[in-house]
């Protein structure tokens, strides 16, 4: 699945504020090396390099256009193309952040759990991911899918991202490598013009998918058909606005000293 860089950016503010958030409860006042898991547009990479100072800093994803993005963001800093799926880094990490990239892998657990072993002694693990899929924005992404001519490309293959464990989960997982773990949920409600910018927003990320099973004889079809829907579900407030309720999961992972 291809991304757009210039599509994530469009709510740039938005989409960085989880990863302020979660680097602000980071117990690191130094680091000798960090690695941006899934860095996207370098947005997150930013406020790591801010923090730290970009000595050591770098960042990873597996798509061009973001790394391409990220690299006019931040021309000193490195950027690699890979697969967080096989990655691991080549030396022992001070803190591995990744902000929005796990919930896309289905098996992330165990990715999880192999990071713990690739961070120094003292050193964090710091994840932040989606837990929106009972949202009306993906439950109708769902209700599009099956509702129109398209319908037969979602029976053939389900699109729909994996649902996240539930935190105690995580933390058997992780807990034998970690001398620490603190998890918890924020739910963020962002003002948004219209029906129409929430749309926008998830055409940069969880849209995706729907769009590219639907084809492209179909996505405005697709489109105009979700954003119908949208609009139902999101009323207008006082002001014309409409308040899009976004639940995340946070999770941080101490390894022993």
């Amino acid at each position: 699945m291809a991304w757009s860089a210039t599509q994530y950016v469009k709510f740039e503010d938005e989409r960085t504020r989880p990863a302020r958030d979660l680097l602000a409860q980071v117990p690191l006042q130094a680091i000798s090396r960090a690695v941006d898991l899934g860095c996207g547009p370098g947005n997150s990479t930013e406020l790591i390099a801010e923090r730290y100072g970009a000595a050591g800093v770098s960042g990873l994803d597996s798509d061009p256009d973001m790394l391409e993005s990220a690299r006019r963001r931040m021309p000193g800093t490195s950027f690699v193309q890979a697969d967080i799926a096989s990655w691991q880094p080549s030396e022992l990490a001070d803190l591995l952040f990744a902000n929005a990239v796990f919930q896309w892998l289905p098996n992330h657990l165990d990715i999880l759990e192999r990071l713990m072993d690739r961070l120094s002694p003292g050193g964090v693990l710091a994840v932040q991911m989606p837990d929106n899929l009972n949202e009306p924005t993906h439950l109708l992404m769902e209700e599009t899918a099956m509702a129109g001519p398209w319908r037969a490309a979602f029976e053939a293959k389900s699109v729909r991202r994996k649902p996240l464990a539930d935190p105690s989960i995580y933390y058997d997982r992780l807990i034998a490598k970690a001398a620490r773990i603190d998890i918890w949920h924020s739910i963020y409600n962002h003002p948004m013009a219209n029906a129409e910018a929430i749309v926008e927003w998830v055409k940069g990320t969880g849209l995706r998918p729907y769009l590219d099973a639907a084809g492209d004889t179909n996505r405005d079809a697709f489109l105009a058909d979700y954003l119908a829907r949208i609009a139902n579900a999101y009323p207008p407030l006082a002001d014309g606005k409409v308040l899009l309720r976004f639940p995340r999961l946070f999770m941080i992972a101490v390894k022993p000293l």
